[in-house]
């Protein structure tokens, strides 16, 4: 009984562990590169990712009232691009996740602005072939991000009370004033919807809302 009881502890004891370090990398970035970044802090519905110096290939902003079809439409730009369809004719390694930056409408039929962003790989980070209609950002020293993991297909009806969980579960936080400081710093992004899997991916599929937020409010903390 003595040693059913201490092996109980010791599983309870990993479970606590398991959740303090925050969700598990996604199984894709196992398989492809991902950006680097640290969990600073995670909690119920949330987590706290702290993303590194990097550059992403980004689209002009996609106007339309459905986020899944501005993504395909966005990708398809990205996947030519990736395939060689860039100023050095230079195929380049998929990665992951895709973003979409959402800018919402006021209302649910309006078109909203959408912008499809590819991260560069580590070998073409010093030097991203640029490619017409694309441009290059720079994420300069560390950015951070409030994140919220779910699964299954992206459909538009989902996307928006996912990030209205993510919202709901920061408030109350040491994270909430420095998120909503960020949205009013760049009002064209309310959140982004960060998509790790292939279509051809029906199960396992990991999507996350991401909030993103400078290195200023954070290190007020």
């Amino acid at each position: 009984m003595a040693r059913r009881s201490g092996m109980l502890l010791l599983l309870a004891a990993a479970a606590l562990l398991a959740l303090g370090a925050g969700a598990a990398v996604p199984p894709s970035c196992e398989r492809i590169e991902c950006p680097a970044y640290d969990v600073v802090d995670s909690a119920n519905g949330f987590e706290i990712r702290r993303y590194k110096d990097a550059m992403w290939v980004s689209t002009a902003p996609i106007e339309d009232i459905s986020l899944v079809d501005a993504t395909r439409s966005g990708f398809l730009q990205l996947f030519k691009y990736i395939q060689g369809k860039n100023a050095y004719n230079e195929t380049i390694e998929m990665t992951a996740p895709v973003l979409t930056r959402v800018a919402p409408s006021d209302g649910p039929f309006c078109v909203s602005s959408f912008v499809v962003s590819f991260y560069v790989p580590a070998k073409n980070q010093a030097d991203p072939p640029p490619a017409e209609g694309l441009h290059v950002q720079r994420w300069a020293g560390a950015r951070y991000a409030a994140v919220r993991r779910f699964g299954g297909f992206v459909a538009d009806a989902d996307v928006g009370k996912q990030a209205a969980l993510l919202d709901a579960s920061l408030q109350g936080t040491r994270w909430a004033a420095a998120v909503s400081d960020g949205r009013k710093a760049d009002p064209a992004s309310e959140y982004t919807v960060a998509q790790y899997n292939s279509p051809f991916e029906f199960s396992g599929r990991v999507n996350e809302i991401w909030m993103l937020f400078d290195t200023m409010a954070a290190s007020d903390m």
